[in-house]
This record gives C-alpha cells, sequence and structure tokens, in this order.
C-alpha cells in the first residue's frame, strides 16, 4: 500500500472507532418521552384509573396514562398487583425476561462481520502485491540493473538448474567462438 492508501485506512479506522464509541454510548429512548414514576405513586394512579395499559418484565412496569404519556417504575413482588390492575380496568401485559447482550457485545455481533470482511479484504490485497509488481504494477520490474560500478555478472551469480546453466554456458561459448562448433 502507499502513503496515502494507509494515511486513507488509518483514517476509516479511526472514523469507525468514533462511530462505534458515538453508537455504544447513545440511548435509543428520549429520557424526556417516560416519567419515571415511584411504585407508590404508580398504586395511586391505578386508584385513580389514570392507568390505561401497562406491560410487566420481571420487576419493571411500563405503561400508559390514559392521557396517552408514557411511564415506568420498579415493583416490588405484590402478589395483589395484577388483582389490583384487573379491578381498575387496566389492559395487563407480560413480557418475557429481557435477554439483553452487553452493548459492547452487541457492538461487535454488529460490525464483526464487516470488520471480517474489511480484514480479508486487506490480507488478498497484500498478498497480490507481492511478485511481479504487484496488482495494477504495470511497468515495475524488481530486476536489479547491473552498471560498470558493480561489475559484470557471472556464472556462479546465476542460480538454478545445473543443466540449464551448462547450455547456456555451451551458447555464450560457441557466440564467442564459433569456429569450435562447425
Amino acid at each position: 500500500m502507499n502513503k496515502m492508501g494507509k494515511n486513507l485506512a488509518a483514517w476509516a479506522i479511526i472514523i469507525v472507532f468514533l462511530l462505534a464509541i458515538f453508537n455504544l454510548f447513545q440511548d435509543n429512548k428520549s429520557p424526556n418521552s417516560q416519567v419515571s414514576l415511584p411504585y407508590s405513586e404508580f398504586l395511586a394512579q391505578v386508584k385513580l384509573n389514570n392507568i390505561n395499559d401497562v406491560t410487566i418484565q420481571e420487576n419493571n412496569i411500563s405503561g400508559h396514562f390514559q392521557s396517552g404519556e408514557e411511564f415506568t417504575t420498579y415493583a416490588p413482588d405484590d402478589p395483589n398487583l395484577i388483582s389490583k390492575l384487573a379491578e381498575s380496568g387496566v389492559k395487563v401485559t407480560a413480557a418475557p425476561l429481557d435477554e439483553r447482550v452487553s452493548p459492547i457485545l452487541g457492538m461487535l455481533l454488529n460490525w464483526l462481520p464487516m470488520l471480517l470482511f474489511i480484514g480479508v479484504w486487506i490480507f488478498f490485497m497484500r498478498q497480490m502485491q507481492g511478485g511481479k509488481g504487484g496488482a495494477m504494477g504495470f511497468g515495475r520490474s524488481k530486476a536489479k540493473l547491473l552498471s560498470e560500478a558493480r561489475g559484470k555478472g557471472t556464472f556462479n551469480d546465476v542460480a538454478g538448474i545445473d543443466e540449464s546453466k551448462e547450455e547456456v554456458e555451451e551458447i555464450v561459448e560457441c557466440l564467442k567462438d564459433p569456429r569450435k562448433y562447425r
């Protein structure tokens, strides 16, 4: 990767990280839309028939007043609560236990496929930049230039199969002294 590509990748990672942090600490519900009631106030509102419906989930109760405003409260173990709600004509819904995943784990589960895809893509891009000039590396040769300052190359500098080396030596010898091979 060239320098600009590395900088771009670094900035992309920083932006993704900042978005993830922002997403982690952002609350999906606005706190102004729900009223938090003490349990005693909730029971008083039930007696006054000001409660329209409730959803009970574990010890958490959420619902709507007759005016449409939302509320939440925490209920201790009260065996008479359901009967009190039924007497007041409140619609009761029981929700299953909320099996919440920690926010960090939830974020990782959401982002893991994308991060894995990006990681595999980077791996393949680096592999393609390997031999023969890499991907899109037209005209790039990894051959070393031979200059007079470095000296001449000899057959001892060549690595490879001995038979091929011998054949090339014969061709060079033939070119130097063609009378020998007539």
